[in-house]
């Protein structure tokens, strides 16, 4: 097969940045997006763009039509936990009707590997370890989280029954340019365009809470290293195949502020809002299995705010 790669979700966020690296790296890709959270304006310009839901019973025509893809990079996906929560039935659709969808057709026309975007935060819940192991174990407390959880599992299991290999990313708090203020990471567009309005930053709780955040321009390098390496097909545990994607240092909320404001040039007041119900009180990724690979979180923190701030900057102009 020819280096033909799908990127699901690839005008949205994360998934754009990806689509670029694979371009650039040689590969043709075709983007499928709904752009129910995408911009079309994300995508580049080089790749093939088809809007459609990963759900839709279309999307095998778009293989058949292409002859298939040897490469799945699969980043479409619901993301909201409060939505999940709210509306489980509608998360399971999304995150495990389309993953489905996406397999059936990667198996029917003889992909070779998917990329999984799973979660380093919900997968694990409140982890009594420190920066959290792939192997730590799976308390998952959001259907969201449990949706991606049982991706994983159907992942596994379609490469136990029909060979379609895989590997489970588990991403920390994503950040960077064209970021939307949505999840936990999209705090840092929602504190950067209140710090641009010259608006109170709101802090949840006293703000010590913490996440690991980690560029997007090394997460898109993480992608690159799984998609090309050679992995122990002996081994057929579910961590097996599953790579943390972060930095394994933890970042408070009010740390976070602060550095953002430095990059800014400018201060805000921070006002406090009572804590939120189920929120996890710190999260930090191991991410020496993905080291071993040759990848490495390149983009300090201070660094990554300060290209994603003038990004979003440059937005507001």
């Amino acid at each position: 097969m020819s280096k033909r790669v799908l990127v699901t979700g690839g005008a949205g966020f994360i998934g754009s940045h990806v689509a670029e690296a694979y371009l650039a790296d040689g590969w043709q890709v075709t983007v499928v997006d709904n752009l129910s959270t995408g911009k079309r304006r994300n995508v580049p310009e080089a790749a093939e763009f088809v809007e459609l839901d990963v759900r839709d019973d279309s999307l095998r025509g778009i293989f058949e039509e292409r002859g298939g893809f040897e490469l799945i990079n699969h980043h479409a996906a619901q993301i909201d936990v409060r939505t999940s929560v709210a509306q489980p039935r509608f998360d399971a659709d999304i995150n495990l009707g389309g993953l489905l969808n996406v397999l059936e057709s990667g198996r029917e026309f003889g992909a070779r590997r998917v990329v999984f975007v799973s979660s380093g935060g919900v997968v694990y819940g409140d982890a009594e370890e420190r920066p959290i192991p792939e192997t730590a174990p799976k308390r998952p407390e959001s259907p969201y989280g449990v949706s991606k959880l049982a991706s994983e599992y159907y992942l596994r299991c379609f490469q136990l029954l029909h060979d379609l290999d895989y590997v489970a990313l588990r991403y920390s708090n994503v950040y960077g340019p064209r970021q939307d203020p949505h999840g936990e990471a999209g705090v840092v567009a929602i504190f950067s365009n209140r710090i641009i309005a010259g608006e109170p930053l709101t802090i949840f709780g006293d703000g010590e809470q913490t996440r690991d955040y980690v560029y997007v321009g090394d997460v898109v390098e993480a992608n690159m290293v799984v998609s090309k390496a050679e992995f122990d097909v002996g081994d057929d545990s579910l961590d097996a195949r599953a790579f943390n994607v972060g930095t394994g240092i933890e970042t408070s909320v009010v740390r976070l502020a602060a550095i953002l404001m430095q990059a800014a040039g400018v201060e805000v007041e921070l006002e406090h809002a009572p804590a939120r119900a189920g929120e996890l009180k710190w999260n930090s990724l191991n991410c020496e299995k993905l080291r071993a690979l040759g990848w490495e979180a390149a983009v300090d923190l201070s660094e990554g705010l300060q290209r994603t701030y003038q990004w979003i900057a440059g937005q507001a102009t």
